[in-house]
């Protein structure tokens, strides 16, 4: 990783996070630096959804070159659930599998516009990943998959409900 200028980072740490947003700008402002590669969901899906983008990449100014990434799971499932396999388990089921096959798509480049801010691009940028790949957008953020939902969304989403209801 320090080969080829890997910037590596702990998401909770606010001061990690300037520090982050500093080393991007400077990249992206010395013309003879290869692009930036970011996974903005900052987690794995299943192939049939895109979740919610850090707005972070997008709050740093130039240009993005969104690429779409869909795996073919005919010949083996690159997606890890880690609540149903090991680490282990994972590491030998896609090592055995008959082949890693997926289709990608470099699309258009995208700039901010004059009155978007940042989470709005990203969501823009999002949209049409999504769209190339054939998969649904969703609002909220791959990190749920990992942790409780708080109850006050629970409860936010019960209130709409009986709103409907």
């Amino acid at each position: 990783m320090q080969t080829s200028e890997h910037v590596v980072f702990e998401r909770s740490e606010m001061k990690d996070r300037h520090l982050v947003r500093k080393k991007i700008r400077e990249h992206i402002a010395n013309k003879a630096k290869l692009p930036i590669l970011i996974f903005p969901e900052g987690t794995c899906t299943n192939n049939t959804s895109v979740m919610m983008f850090k707005k972070g990449s997008f709050e740093v100014g130039g240009t993005i070159h969104p690429v779409a990434i869909k795996y073919d799971p005919r010949f083996g499932d690159v997606f890890w659930n880690s609540t149903k396999h090991s680490v282990m388990t994972y590491a030998f089921n896609l090592l055995t599998s008959w082949a890693v096959v997926c289709n990608v798509w470099y699309l258009p480049p995208m700039v901010i516009e004059e009155e978007e801010d940042a989470v709005h691009f990203a969501n823009r940028v999002k949209a049409v990943i999504a769209a190339q790949g054939g998969m649904s957008v969703l609002p909220w953020d791959g990190g749920l998959k990992r942790k409780k939902v708080k109850e006050c969304f629970k409860e936010e989403q019960q209130k709409k409900y009986c709103q409907i209801v």
